[in-house]
């Protein structure tokens, strides 16, 4: 202990060699400007990841380190140390130790932390053993094991201080606002979202209570609920920090605010609407760096990747990403934006509204009050010497128009759309009022999306597949093949799902299909000449993923229903 007290975690991650020396001071001058521990500013700026400086402290101290994914603590140890303690140290008391009931295995995110293992020793009045684990897994546990008891405390502390009183603005500006109960809640709302890789957050009025579901993997799950006395406060603290009117409540609002979570900042827009027990309130997650994946990761096979790179390989035409809502085409279109961001292009972007800020890329925000609609903007941006523009959604024949001219004057013009798949998104167009022979000139290609919820890789189940699902896999009538069903564990909070992956049907412009649109051919004329031309439909795809167990027949039957 002597030796390690002596020790400072710059030094050791120097000695790791993940680190250099003026890495360490430059990150040592803004710990000195924002009192956050030399860790989060490591990780906030980017310099190291939690992964590195987790690795680095184990092989330098000789400690052993843990995974508290999916893990499960005895139920005794629980309720030795209080929640409050546990975050201001970030360590999470686990398990005890394997051949010592008197020891503690003590998660910590900084193992030097002498005063945190000291006062844990002391609370609990047993000896310590410090283990390492990630920051961000030490909270999410903490969330599981300890945030619906915080957030219900905050809820029932507000009642007794307040009355059930709503805040004012005048409460807002005091300086002890930060500690107020429901600021408390709401914040704990926000982060155990995020922790719960929710994408977003429901809080809805009903007759009696306050219901707060999380959308996770795409489906909506209920997490807490409060006293319906609870919303107008909760209500006025989301105006408050979204920039909203707190003193409007009969008309929808919307608001954009932003919040710090294991070192990310996220970006959340949220949306109020009146209904008939009070004002419901949506808030959507997300994370800049989220938006720009790697196209690895989208969930494109390496046929798909060709298609994808050749698509966006054109010097002018237009590409389409089209899809329902949440099905990840900003993801698609962000990462495309990304690669083809070169120091010798202009790209120029219109969204409603900018969902992450890319640097080197120039990016314009809609505004109807200041006349900045899509069409006003698109004409400015045509004369600011772009090489590829990328508009937000095509909505109205307006946009489509000039997106059309765009393309066929020498830009590239990448956008998306709300269609079912590739084929009809040309029939879409041509109900916007489109030409077809326009349509013809200037398509390059459309991709069609959807995202399938994966199998928790460790649950699933796996059985060979009935007469039905073989049917349903193209497989009717051949030897049954082994396929996996959800299981649930800890991991995956019992739901059988853990994140979710792609699925691609990308339409490629040939002289065929080109032939075909400018000749008003229906959106079957279109699937049948692209499927010939090598086009996988959405079903497809999902038949793939099936087959390799990375999702289930029951995501197969969404698709096979949208279809």
């Amino acid at each position: 202990m002597d030796k390690r007290r002596k020790l400072r975690l710059g030094d050791l991650l120097i000695q790791a060699g993940v680190l250099n020396e003026k890495q360490l001071v430059r990150a040592l001058e803004e710990q000195k400007d924002t009192g956050k521990k030399l860790g989060e500013v490591l990780v906030s700026t980017g310099v190291l990841s939690e992964k590195d400086i987790t690795q680095a402290l184990k092989k330098q101290l000789q400690i052993e380190s843990v995974s508290l994914e999916g893990i499960h603590i005895p139920e005794d140890i629980i309720p030795m140390v209080d929640a409050a303690v546990l975050r201001k140290y970030c360590v999470l008391p686990y398990a005890y130790a394997p051949n010592n009931a008197n020891v503690l295995l003590l998660a910590m995110s900084d193992p030097m932390d002498l005063a945190a293992q000291d006062d844990i020793s002391i609370i609990t009045n047993m000896q310590v053993e410090p283990v390492i684990a990630s920051s961000r897994e030490i909270m999410a546990t903490l969330d599981k094991y300890y945030g619906h008891q915080e957030a219900m405390e905050a809820a029932e502390q507000y009642a007794r201080e307040k009355d059930f009183k709503p805040l004012s603005q005048v409460e807002e500006q005091n300086d002890d606002v930060d500690q107020s109960p429901i600021v408390l809640l709401v914040k704990s709302i926000i982060e155990q979202a995020v922790r719960q890789r929710a994408s977003d957050i429901h809080i809805e009025p009903t007759e009696r209570k306050l219901r707060v579901r999380y959308r996770i993997d795409g489906a909506l799950v209920e997490k807490m609920s409060y006293d319906i006395r609870l919303l107008p406060a909760v209500s006025a603290r989301i105006k408050i920090i979204g920039g909203m009117d707190i003193s409007e409540k009969r008309k929808p609002q919307d608001g954009r605010l932003t919040m710090n979570v294991n070192h990310h900042e996220y970006d959340i827009r949220a949306s109020l609407l009146p209904t008939v027990y009070g004002e419901k309130i949506v808030l959507r997650l997300t994370m800049a760096t989220d938006l720009t994946k790697n196209k690895s990761e989208l969930g494109l096979n390496e046929e798909e990747t060709k298609q994808f790179d050749l698509i966006f390989s054109n010097p002018h035409g237009m590409v389409l990403v089209t899809g329902p809502t949440g099905s990840g085409k900003s993801t698609t279109l962000y990462t495309a934006l990304s690669e083809l961001n070169k120091e010798d292009v202009n790209i120029i972007t219109v969204e409603d509204p900018v969902e992450a800020n890319i640097s080197g890329i120039n990016q314009v925000q809609v505004n109807p009050k200041s006349e900045m609609t899509f069409g006003n903007v698109l004409r400015s941006i045509l004369r600011q010497d772009p090489d590829i523009i990328m508009i937000g959604e095509i909505r109205d024949a307006e946009t489509a128009n000039i997106a059309v001219q765009a393309s066929i004057t020498g830009h590239l013009v990448v956008s998306t759309l709300h269609t079912n798949s590739a084929a009809a998104t040309v029939t879409r167009l041509e109900d916007m009022g489109l030409e077809p022979y326009l349509l013809g000139d200037s398509l390059s290609g459309i991709i069609a999306q959807r995202l399938v919820r994966r199998l928790c890789p460790h649950c699933k189940v796996p059985h060979l597949a009935t007469a039905e699902e073989m049917e349903m896999l193209g497989e009717a009538g051949g030897e049954p093949i082994t396929i996996y069903e959800p299981g649930g564990c800890e991991v995956c909070s019992n739901t059988g799902y853990y994140g979710r992956i792609g699925i691609f049907e990308i339409l490629a412009m040939n002289q065929e299909l080109k032939r075909i649109i400018s000749s008003r051919g229906g959106t079957e004329a279109i699937r049948e000449a692209a499927s010939r031309s090598g086009m996988k439909t959405l079903k497809m795809s999902c038949i793939d993923y099936v087959k390799q167990g990375i999702t289930s027949t029951k995501e197969l039957m969404q698709i096979a229903i949208d279809e």
